[in-house]
């Protein structure tokens, strides 16, 4: 973008030439997302509840694995922290990445914004009583990373440069080959790349840029501060583009490697952030517990009474943890091992640290604070059924009630939260892409290019109808894996006994036990 200030002055304008492109790229996406959220997100009234079917679909699959490994999620906990350690590494293992790597990456791509706004819609619209269904959902959703995960590692591709390809679009079609569905399951995965490169560079690129340059402008003066003009707008998007494109071009293990810094200490902020608005407000936590407990099987003010706070709840969970759509597999195909149920055991830590540690970690602090927002906003909730305000409003609020800087500390945690996002999406959309279009370097750095230069357009152009229509667009993969999940159960299974009887020193026998 020209930096002339006459250029400048004619793009800040209200109504110039950005707020133009944007309105009628919303207005041409407004009728297509419209329709295709209505079929993904389609709901059933079940006792005064709308249910999202895509939810059900998540959930059902999340228990139907959790009963076929004998709740896995708790037998092989023990397990995980093991490899996820490091002390059973094989260096000489193909694939490249650590356990704790690919872990990290796959967590970058996960904990982002929705961990701060959305629980906060969740709450709000839930009451404190959704806290607790959420924490159920990602504990189910562990079972269904772990299969996923196992699978991603069994049918990745290791090229001859050493790097790895794999995901749902591996094992759809390698898998699914296997069992006589060769047509079937190269139609699914085709389509399963075309969706997920398409949310990369969107939801997974666009929105985190966007989202990020909000908040910093907001703490930075707003309209008035630094960063209130279309070209100072431009700028912050050329920058995080840089930084993405400095990471992503290096691959996996550059990726790692930053996000193996980056997460646990954007985790560490944020946790501990909330850990002393809890602290100070120490007195509210017996009520805030009672609250959680009693607003999860009598909720007030809720439509459907327990299942619509209890759908709410897993709603929110299932959109943050990606716990069955499959695109944590592709980052944790990337892992040195061979034995892909180890990587299955890893991925099993994902949903538990997005939703069992941070979201929960976030409706804590919701609840705890209770603020003069929070709580006209549930008045407002209970009256019209419409949530007026943002969800990173409602949290910055909670902060607020320790220190006024605290807004500040949010704001870090947002910005890391969608850098280390972006960067990760940036991987899988790679990996989809060069599934479709070949590996050479041509096709490669191009799609490296064309991400960076979408990072800069979603810093500049909010296009909510067309992230809208990403996110059902994303929501539609899970018909597609978790249905290849259920006809590639057996593998699994049956990794995990070879698994298990070889670490008995038995490989002739097998059992379920870890």
């Amino acid at each position: 973008m020209s930096s002339h200030p006459l250029a400048t002055d004619l793009l800040a304008a209200d109504g110039g030439t950005i707020s133009s492109i944007e309105t009628a790229i919303n207005n041409a996406f407004d009728p297509i997302s419209a329709a295709v959220s209505n079929v993904v997100f389609f709901t059933v009234n079940i006792g005064g509840a709308a249910v999202p079917l895509i939810v059900l679909w998540l959930i059902v699959g999340a228990v139907v694995f959790t009963v076929a490994f004998k709740f896995i999620q708790v037998r092989g906990i023990k397990r995980a922290l093991i490899l996820v350690s490091g002390k059973e590494d094989e260096a000489d293992a193909p694939g490249e990445v650590s356990h704790f790597r690919a872990l990290t990456a796959a967590v970058s791509g996960t904990v982002g914004l929705g961990n701060i706004a959305g629980v906060a819609v969740a709450v709000t619209l839930g009451g404190p009583g959704a806290t607790l269904w959420m924490i159920l959902a990602g504990l189910l959703g562990m079972a269904s990373k772990f299969v996923e995960c196992t699978l991603g590692v069994k049918y990745r591709d290791i090229n001859e440069d050493g790097t790895v390809s794999g995901g749902p679009m591996k094992y759809l079609t390698k898998g699914l080959a296997e069992r006589g569905l060769a047509k079937v399951g190269k139609v699914m995965a085709v389509f399963y790349a075309i969706v997920i490169t398409f949310f990369a560079i969107s939801g997974g690129n666009m929105f985190q840029a966007n989202q990020t340059y909000a908040q910093v402008r907001s703490v930075t003066g707003g309209d008035d501060g630094f960063l209130g003009s279309d070209g100072a707008k431009a700028v912050f998007g050329i920058v995080i583009a840089l930084i993405i494109g400095l990471v992503i071009i290096g691959g996996m293990k550059s990726i790692s490697a930053v996000t193996a810094k980056l997460v646990p200490s954007m985790a560490l902020v944020y946790i501990v952030a909330c850990g002393v608005v809890i602290a100070v407000n120490f007195r509210s936590v017996p009520t805030a517990f009672t609250a959680i407990f009693e607003g999860a099987f009598s909720p007030e003010g809720v439509a459907g009474g327990v299942l619509g706070v209890m759908i709410i709840g897993f709603q929110r969970a299932a959109f943050s943890n990606e716990a069955g759509l499959g695109s944590a597999a592709i980052a944790h195909s990337a892992v040195k091992t061979r034995h892909p149920v180890t990587e299955g055991f890893v991925a099993m830590l994902e949903p538990f640290i997005d939703t069992v540690v941070i979201c929960t970690a976030t409706a804590l602090t919701i609840v705890i604070a209770n603020t003069v927002t929070w709580q006209d906003q549930r008045a407002i909730v209970a009256e019209t059924g419409e949530l007026p305000a943002g969800g990173v409003t409602l949290t910055s609020d909670a902060f607020e009630t320790v220190l006024p800087w605290f807004p500040y500390v949010l704001t870090v945690a947002v910005a890391l939260f969608a850098l280390s996002t972006a960067i990760t999406w940036a991987y899988y959309g790679l990996q989809a892409w060069t599934s479709l279009f070949g590996r050479s370097r041509l096709s490669r750095s191009f799609f490296n290019v064309m991400f960076c230069v979408f990072t800069v357009i979603g810093t500049v152009l909010s296009l909510g109808s067309v992230l809208d229509f990403a996110d059902a667009t994303l929501f539609l993969l899970a018909l597609v894996n978790i249905t290849g999940l259920y006809l590639l159960l057996p593998v699994v299974k049956r990794e995990l006994s070879e698994y298990l009887a070889m670490r008995r020193g038995e490989p002739d026998k097998v059992d379920a036990e870890v």
